[in-house]
């Protein structure tokens, strides 16, 4: 992609003057800790000065708590093992608890629309007695506590009440099978499940008691389920052991002041999940301090998520962006909750709710986008949507028409914050700078105490020549100094090899994310794929972003999948399409459509060998596309871990295709 010159967007000077980020610039200033003047340059000082960044974030925030003198101590042999706030005390509940009143905390939609609402007071009190139950179960500082939840009001009322005392929290979406919850919450021996005894989707209702009851066999440690009633009707949980109604489980307790279980920097917080399409699922291990701080910088600094302000993030309780999102009560957002599908009922559902709610940030994904833009939807045309000052997009890198829709179709004047990073880190390498323009096609900025690089195959930071289509020259995307919310470790990795292979084996002693980056020259950042998945015909290296920008222009393709497949001793690039409704077939001359555009868009190394049809594509449960799955099926390996995938039986379409099969 060459570099663009002219901004999308550009904020107001009013903008710029009331953001959070400029009062911290200011805030710096006025204690002598730094002298800063744009966001440039506070993400120089902030990689520059990891401890001074870290430290005044903390101040700033103000954030309940013991600081403690030390801030932090880089292990120059082993960085994961740098050190953190070592003498600090925190709780994470505490800090997103400390709003308090009747202003909204949450707000739940379903796919008929709003179903309920609670305030910061009542959501401190049903986190309260849910607490409290936990504590008589048992429950102690460093347990495991399971939510196998719909994205709902009680799933984030059980996260808090989990962590409020110490307990170590983990989430998976109800749409998981049973064998794909044991490859999880089999993995952590939990000593309590908390799930629905259904939930909706596309406008049916499907059952979870079922398979709760098979995956409670398998986990010995469990000692207590604790069901919530989708509907609010009573419950018949006599098949299921040590099973309880979640009101029946806190009827005994009344709301009171909790006392939040001060733990050290390091306390787990949370276990995350890899998406586990190459295997069992790694378990990652995030500390308490470390998830805190990173996601409240990226909210404020980064989104300027104020007090009062409407936060939505079309997530499930399966994707790291639920936590994320989560974190949102700790600047005193209302976070609006939605379960479901986003075409249920209406292909704009989630504009209504954006309209009717005031939603101030949005939060969403380029395959939604997309899905509207070949639907033909201009929400611009239907929706007043004056609060809105911030999109997010994020699960796999917005191409620049998917820009032009943003700003074309939805809102002209809005912060497109297109971000990245992952459940690794529970944030983000890159974001949003509400105080700067929005180029066409590029992540704003790196993200703020984090020394993101694109390195080479040396290991060095890439040059600043052109590739042959005027781009700058993409690397390894990777970050060369520690940060906070490095993992603590990976569970049950108990001489940390796996945790080290995942990240430090390429470049000694530097993260490597595993995506394939360009730093443009007005300083954003361009994501082309993972590298992983990245094709090398004839030795080079071509990111699999660059082909889907220019297919997915073509009317007569609703969506597309490259792989590489291993022929006659090199790669050669494999394109899988869908066609739109109405296109009769893959003919000859869509075939050189296809070719056409992708060679004068790109470059001629970019034109796929092979160009095939199929009617879908695999997708992980969070929803994105599964190309090393595809890759694998192509090229005669079987993927290792089907329970992975949302439609684990589409990969029966990539099997033997004749045409691959074929010089």
């Amino acid at each position: 992609m060459t570099s663009v010159t002219k901004p999308q967007w550009v904020p107001s000077e009013d903008r710029v003057q009331n953001a959070i980020v400029t009062d911290f610039m200011t805030w710096l200033d006025q204690q002598d800790r730094a002298k800063v003047n744009d966001f440039a340059g506070l993400h120089q000082w902030s990689v520059s000065h990891i401890a001074d960044f870290w430290s005044a974030a903390w101040d700033y925030f103000d954030l309940p708590g013991e600081k403690g003198r030390h801030i932090y101590t880089r292990n120059d042999q082993d960085i994961k093992a740098s050190a953190w706030f070592s003498q600090s005390k925190i709780n994470f509940a505490e800090n997103l608890l400390r709003y308090r009143g009747d202003q909204e905390a949450l707000v739940f939609w379903g796919e008929k629309g709003r179903q309920r609402s609670l305030s910061r007071d009542e959501v401190y009190n049903e986190v309260s007695r849910l607490a409290q139950a936990l504590k008589a179960q048992g429950v102690e500082p460093g347990d495991r506590v399971a939510g196998l939840m719909p994205n709902m009001p009680e799933a984030i009322v059980a996260m808090l009440a989990t962590t409020a005392i110490g307990g170590v929290w983990s989430s998976a979406s109800p749409d998981f099978g049973a064998q794909g919850i044991l490859d999880r919450f089999g993995q952590i021996a939990p000593k309590v499940l908390i799930a629905p005894d259904s939930y909706d989707y596309n406008l049916k209702n499907h059952d979870v008691l079922g398979k709760v009851t098979d995956v409670v066999k398998e986990i010995p440690a469990l000692e207590k389920v604790v069901v919530i009633s989708w509907s609010g009707e009573n419950l018949d949980l006599s098949g299921l052991d040590n099973a309880v109604d979640m009101r029946d489980f806190v009827n005994p307790f009344e709301p009171a002041e909790i006392a939040f279980s001060r733990q050290g920097f390091d306390h787990p917080l949370y276990i995350m999940f890899s998406s586990g399409t190459t295997g069992a699922p790694k378990c990652i291990v995030h500390r308490a301090g470390g998830a805190l701080m990173k996601q409240l910088v990226e909210h404020k600094f980064h989104g300027d998520l104020k007090e009062n302000d409407r936060l939505f993030y079309f997530t499930t309780c399966g994707w790291m962006m639920w936590n994320w999102f989560a974190a949102g009560l700790g600047c005193g957002a209302t976070l609006i909750c939605y379960d479901g599908s986003p075409f249920a009922g209406s292909p704009t559902i989630l504009f209504d709710l954006a309209e009717q709610e005031k939603i101030t940030h949005f939060g969403t994904s380029p395959k939604y986008l997309d899905t509207l833009k070949k639907a033909g939807e201009s929400p611009i045309d239907k929706y007043k949507l004056p609060a809105l000052r911030a999109i997010f997009s994020t699960g796999s890198p917005l191409l620049p028409e998917g820009f032009d829709f943003v700003y074309e179709h939805v809102k002209k004047d809005v912060q497109l914050a297109s971000i990245a990073g992952g459940t690794d880190i529970l944030g983000c390498f890159m974001l949003g700078n509400p105080i700067g323009a929005v180029y066409r096609g590029e992540i704003q900025t790196p993200a703020l105490g984090c020394a993101v690089s694109a390195f080479s195959d040396e290991g060095k930071p890439v040059s600043d020549a052109k590739s042959d289509d005027g781009s700058n020259e993409r690397g390894e995307l990777v970050c060369t100094e520690p940060f906070p919310s490095m993992p603590l470790c990976f569970w049950g990795d108990e001489d940390g090899s796996r945790y080290n292979k995942a990240y430090f084996e390429r470049f000694d002693n530097i993260w490597t994310h595993g995506d394939f980056l360009e730093i443009t020259e007005n300083g954003g950042l361009i994501i082309h794929g993972r590298s992983d998945a990245t094709l090398n015909p004839g030795g080079v290296r071509i990111g699999t972003a660059e082909i889907y920008r220019q297919v997915e222009t073509l009317e007569e393709i609703r969506e597309a999948i490259v792989v590489g497949q291993n022929w006659d001793g090199d790669v050669r690039v494999v394109l899988c399409v869908i066609l739109q409704d109405g296109v009769k077939s893959l003919d000859k001359e869509l075939i050189k459509k296809i070719k056409t555009r992708i060679r004068t868009g790109c470059t001629p190394r970019h034109v796929p060998a092979k160009v095939v049809a199929v009617s879908d594509i695999p997708r992980t449960r969070s929803g994105k596309i599964t190309e090393l799955a595809v890759r694998d099926i192509i090229n005669g390996r079987e993927v290792g871990n089907k329970e992975a995938l949302a439609n684990p039986e589409a990969l029966d379409l990539y099997r033997n295709i004749s045409t691959l099969q074929e010089d």
